[in-house]
C-alpha cells in the first residue's frame, strides 16, 4: 500500500471488526432468532453459545477473533510491519465490533476480537491471558470474570513479553490500555451482577 493510503488501514479495520457474526450465526442456524432479544441481549461468543448452543458459541468466538486478526495482519502486510499502524488497526477492530454501524452502533463486548487482534502483536501475551481465563472460568464459572481478568492483566502481559527484557513502544502500551479499559467498561453490567450475585454462570442456559 502506498504511505498516502495508510489513511484506510481503520476504515478497513472498522469494516472488519464490524461484521456482527454471533447476530448472523444464531439467524443461520437458529431460523431467524435474534440473539439480541434472548439473554443477556449481547451478541458475542457467551451469550450466543449460552442461547443457541456451543458450536455457534464456538463458531462466533472463531470469527470474531478472526477478523480482528485480519484487520491486523492486512494493516502489517501494507505497511510492512508498522506496528504504530498494526495497533491503529486494532483499537478500530475492536471499536467496529463494539460499535457496529450496521446495528444502531451497538455491538458486542470485544473480547474474542481483542483477543484476535494482539494474535499478530504478541501471540504470547494472548496465550498468557487466555490461559488466566480459563483458570477464572474453571475455577468460578463465570464467563465475563474470566473476560474480564484477563483484559485487565493483558497490559502487563504485554509489557513483559512483547519483547523480554525491553519495554514495548509507548504506542503498544497505550493501544493495549485503551482496548482492555474499552472491554472492561463494556461490562459494566456484568461487574454490577457479579456484585449483586445475580450474573448467570457458565455451565447454566438462560430461559
Amino acid at each position: 500500500m502506498n504511505l498516502n493510503q495508510t489513511w484506510l488501514i481503520p476504515i478497513v479495520a472498522y469494516l472488519l471488526g464490524s461484521i456482527p457474526f454471533g447476530l448472523l450465526i444464531v439467524k443461520i442456524l437458529g431460523g431467524g432468532q435474534d440473539i439480541r432479544e434472548v439473554g443477556s441481549g449481547n451478541i458475542g461468543a457467551a451469550n450466543v453459545a449460552r442461547n443457541a448452543g456451543r458450536f455457534a458459541g464456538v463458531l462466533t468466538l472463531l470469527l470474531d477473533a478472526a477478523k480482528g486478526y485480519a484487520a491486523v495482519w492486512l494493516a502489517a502486510r501494507w505497511t510492512h510491519l508498522n506496528i504504530r499502524w498494526m495497533m491503529v488497526a486494532a483499537i478500530f477492530a475492536v471499536l467496529g465490533h463494539m460499535f457496529t454501524f450496521w446495528l444502531n452502533f451497538h455491538g458486542g463486548k470485544g473480547v474474542a476480537t481483542g483477543l484476535g487482534v494482539f494474535l499478530p502483536i504478541c501471540w504470547q501475551a494472548v496465550a498468557a491471558a487466555a490461559a488466566l481465563w480459563l483458570i477464572v472460568v474453571i475455577f468460578w464459572k463465570y464467563a465475563s470474570l474470566g473476560s474480564i481478568s484477563a483484559a485487565a492483566a493483558l497490559p502487563l502481559f504485554i509489557y513483559i513479553l512483547y519483547a523480554p527484557g525491553h519495554a514495548p513502544p509507548e504506542f503498544v502500551s497505550f493501544g493495549t490500555l485503551l482496548i482492555c479499559v474499552l472491554v472492561i467498561a463494556k461490562h459494566r453490567a456484568n461487574i454490577e451482577r457479579l456484585v449483586s450475585g445475580t450474573e448467570p454462570r457458565i455451565d447454566k442456559r438462560e430461559d
